[in-house]
């Protein structure tokens, strides 16, 4: 062969080296009307890259002149090497006999080394369409030829396929083995598009093995490789989708799929590729409760597999349009044939979604009162509790409590709730990230849920506390992983700090801004990216929660006040003298929608002249109380309260209710998070810090008048109030009050900020505190509003700070006057300078207040966080 037929063979590794270089070359090569053997090596090029970057129907076209050119050639191995590529594509399009015929024809036309490579692309088909046997029965066969031949390149794909396939048959360790083989070989090869694929299934590994962190690590790793290339990857959107659903990110997984799939329909590409994304988009829009979208996505799918003959991607795709229908509400026996028919066939194609079709098989026979049909189903997927990954075992566990309760055993039922949310403990802890630990609950939601019904129907209301505490505020439980050595985020963030400000200049001024908001906009993604890739190395707080030890530390006077939310319903759980009382008040809906009533009024309250709405506030705060107290109202002592209210529930004003209005209030997302600020030591030296933060309609008054009465106080303002500059002076500080505007970003709550010198300081730069003050008064808007996510948690500053050693809190959960936050806040230091608790000294400030409707709805917006 000449140099000039080496340097056109050499075009073939090159497209999956230098893709769109590759391209380049071949249209070259055949404007120069070459021979037959060279012009069916240009065509295939062209063909590959279209197959897999571009347009299918210009994919086949190239592919078929490849194999006639071929045949002309003479080449029986040029012929057999081309079929097999036609073969792919054909299976991509959706024409799954013509190439699997095509496959066939290229084996048997084949010889030696040649048909090895044949065998691993059908090999490849085989895994696409699901049948898994089949690809490592080809594997098998090509492995050997492809070392002897010291073919690294075939032989470094054959052993990634092979270890792909054992990963989609649950064989996590066996994979493990054969990606790291073939990681050796990538590493002596320039082959730059086959490395990425090599991270991307590195990062699938991680996934399987239960590492989220590691997983969203890899697959952004080889998003960028792929992004040097130039080459779009759309099974790389498909893997991220089912990580980031893993991690309880769904809305961005549904969003990932429904954008991959109308990219992939603006070019034309691959049917095989669609459909899965289809079936990711399913699953994502059904773990975000929109039964709608997954119903239509998921009927796509079945669709799109059934005429692929892809029975393996059709039973999981089946499965979950049956998971749809029954959340909209479906019931019938044909469901329940349904469930269990697609659960027979994924145990026939040994699947380890098994477990999860009889669980809804079973769910749905429950709901049909056919016990016994459901006992049956419920059986086998209670099997998977004792072996897998984590959400595996818990599906074992769900299924083993729904057995429980269907027997009419409390004790079963929160047996299995117990160790199946012990499970899901673990697997959150692991995570480094807030965000993710926050979200990952919602895993443990139904659990949970299963519990609090099985503790209420025994009657018992410190086994209803118990529950109720299993499953709040679990993020809060250790501090997240802090990554002050990583100089890409801290360049990241000091970034964006920097386009925050020039954008909130440019709209002062009346400027357009929408190159700093999309870079503003990217800066937001790389710094959540690299967050999320932290793995967790902190332990929670593995003590379980003791009833007796709250009692004991609440003494005869306190009282904490657990509100649990069990069928829609409030439970007060009223907690002091050394028991618990139950009492049920009205419905959460309700409650909420008088939340928000109460929250438009106190906005309007915020100006001069709404006297009037004064009335129609106070009335909305006794419905409130009556909706959330109800009869425990009449029974809450003297003393100070503590209220523990689920997540949807953190924004009422609490001081706004009548029995709560005159007391000593407080707020804790748990009582184990009151448990622990109430023994949380303050640091020693009891450093007082001061911030005054831009733009403030007072000026930020009162920190002036602060300095003065706590004299050797930091004071940090103008342009001295930087963030770097501040977060020095909090970490580890007795007291700190910051002056600043708030603003918070339901889009993104840990990119909630108060506004510095040198643009926004986020909750992502609180989380790098080694201690936060002990002792924080935020006399800003908005810096006591969370987002709700996973099972009842809660995102946003407050919760930011109470993990890192912050005892006490005094945040604003609406917008207020900043005149009138002026003399609440001078108030409430002259409580603390006698020595008084925040809370204390939060209500006695109000009671100093001018009793207009400005000052007072400005006193009820504050809130004290904590225990001290």
């Amino acid at each position: 062969m000449t140099a000039g037929s080496e340097a056109v063979q050499d075009l073939l590794p090159l497209v999956f080296a230098a893709p769109n270089e590759a391209l380049t070359k071949a249209e070259s090569v055949l404007r120069d009307r070459p021979d037959p053997l060279h012009a069916s090596v240009a065509h295939q090029v062209i063909g590959i890259w279209q197959r897999d970057f571009g347009d299918m129907r210009l994919a086949l076209r190239h592919l078929r002149r490849a194999r006639d050119w071929a045949a002309r050639a003479g080449s029986a191995d040029r012929e057999a090497d081309v079929l097999a590529t036609l073969g792919v594509a054909l299976v991509h399009s959706g024409r799954t006999r013509q190439g699997l015929d095509a496959l066939g024809r290229g084996v048997r036309r084949g010889t030696g080394h040649t048909r090895a490579r044949v065998l691993f692309r059908r090999a490849y088909s085989w895994w696409v369409l699901g049948h898994h046997r089949e690809a490592l029965e080809d594997v098998r066969r090509a492995v050997p030829v492809l070392r002897q031949a010291g073919d690294v390149i075939w032989t470094a794909r054959a052993l990634t396929l092979r270890a792909t396939v054992h990963l989609a048959l649950g064989a996590v360790e066996r994979a493990e083995a054969d990606f790291a083989s073939a990681e050796d070989l990538w590493a002596v090869t320039d082959q730059e598009h086959d490395k990425a694929d090599a991270v991307e299934s590195r990062g699938l590994a991680a996934f399987r093995s239960g590492d989220v962190p590691a997983a969203l690590r890899l697959l952004d790793e080889a998003e960028e490789r792929y992004a040097k290339l130039g080459t779009p990857t759309f099974m790389l959107s498909i893997r991220r989708c089912e990580v980031l659903m893993a991690a309880g990110l769904a809305a961005e997984a549904l969003a990932e799929a429904d954008t991959a799939v109308a990219e992939l329909d603006s070019i034309g590409g691959q049917s095989t590729r669609k459909a899965e994304l289809l079936l990711a988009a399913a699953r994502a829009a059904r773990q975000a409760d929109d039964p709608a979208t997954a119903t239509a996505r998921a009927g796509l799918a079945v669709r799109l597999f059934a005429g692929q003959r892809r029975a393996w991607w059709e039973a999981h795709a089946r499965l979950v349009l049956i998971g749809a229908r029954h959340a909209a509400g479906k019931r019938s026996g044909r469901l329940v044939r349904d469930a269990a028919a697609v659960a027979e066939r994924l145990v026939e194609l040994g699947a380890p979604a098994a477990p999860e079709a009889f669980l809804l098989a079973g769910r749905i026979a429950l709901d049909l009162g056919r016990t016994a049909d459901a006992e049956r189903h419920l059986a086998v997927a209670a099997r998977s509790r004792h072996n897998g990954p984590p959400l595996a075992r818990m599906t074992g566990w769900a299924a083993q409590a729904l057995r429980a309760r269907a027997a009419g055993s409390t004790r079963g039922v929160l047996e299995a709730c117990r160790r199946g949310l012990d499970v899901l403990d673990d697997h959150r802890m692991t995570l480094g990230a807030s965000e993710l630990r926050a979200r990952a609950t919602a895993q443990g939601a139904e659990l949970a849920a299963l519990a609090q019904q099985a503790a209420l129907r025994s009657g018992g209301a410190r086994r209803l506390l118990v529950w109720s505490e299993r499953w709040r505020a679990t993020a809060l439980s250790a501090p997240p992983t802090r990554p002050p050595a990583d100089p890409e985020l801290l360049s990241h963030m000091t970034a964006y700090r920097e386009i925050a400000a020039r954008a909130e200049e440019a709209r002062m001024e009346g400027r357009p801004v929408p190159a700093l908001e999309r870079e503003q906009r990217r800066l937001e993604r790389a710094i959540r990216s690299r967050t999320l890739h932290m793995r967790g190395e902190a332990r929670g707080d593995d003590t379980r929660f003791d009833v007796g030890r709250l009692l004991e530390r609440l003494g005869d006077g306190v009282r904490l006040v657990e509100l649990a939310v069990v069928d829609g319903r409030v439970q007060v759980l009223l907690c002091g003298q050394s028991r618990v009382r139950r009492f049920e008040a009205g419905s959460l809906a309700a409650a909420e929608t008088e939340a928000e009533h109460v929250q438009a009024g106190l906005r309007r309250l915020a100006h001069p002249g709404a006297q009037a709405r004064l009335p129609v506030v106070e009335a909305a705060g006794r419905r409130l109380e009556e909706l959330l107290l109800g009869p425990a109202a009449a029974h809450l002592g003297d003393g100070p309260v503590v209220i523990v209210p689920p997540g949807r529930l953190h924004r009422v004003p609490w001081a706004l209710l009548p029995s709560l209005r005159e007391r000593v209030v407080s707020v804790s997302p748990s009582a184990s998070s009151w448990l622990r600020a109430r023994e949380t030591r303050p640091p020693r030296g009891g450093r007082q810090v001061l911030v005054r933060g831009p733009g403030l309609a007072t000026g930020g008054a009162e920190v002036t008048r602060l300095a003065d009465r706590y004299r050797g106080a930091t004071v940090l303002e103008h342009r001295d109030a930087t963030v770097p500059r501040v977060l020095t002076e909090l970490d580890g500080a007795g007291l700190a009050h910051i002056a600043a505007h708030g603003t918070f970003r339901t889009d993104g709550p840990l990119f909630s900020a108060l506004r510095m010198a040198d643009g926004p300081l986020i909750v992502h730069d609180f989380e790098r505190l080694g201690r936060s003050p002990y002792r924080i008064i935020l006399s800003c808007c908005d810096t006591a509003r969370f987002a709700t996510v996973g099972a009842d948690e809660l995102l946003g500053l407050v919760t930011a700070l109470l993990p890192l050693g912050t005892a006490g809190v005094v945040a604003c959960s609406a917008p207020v006057n900043d005149a009138a936050v002026v003399p609440l806040m001078i108030a409430l230091h002259e409580g603390l300078a006698k020595g008084l608790p925040l809370p204390e000294a939060l209500r006695d400030a109000r009671s100093a207040m001018p009793d207009d409707a400005l000052h007072r709805a400005t006193g009820w917006a504050f809130t004290a966080f904590g225990a001290t």
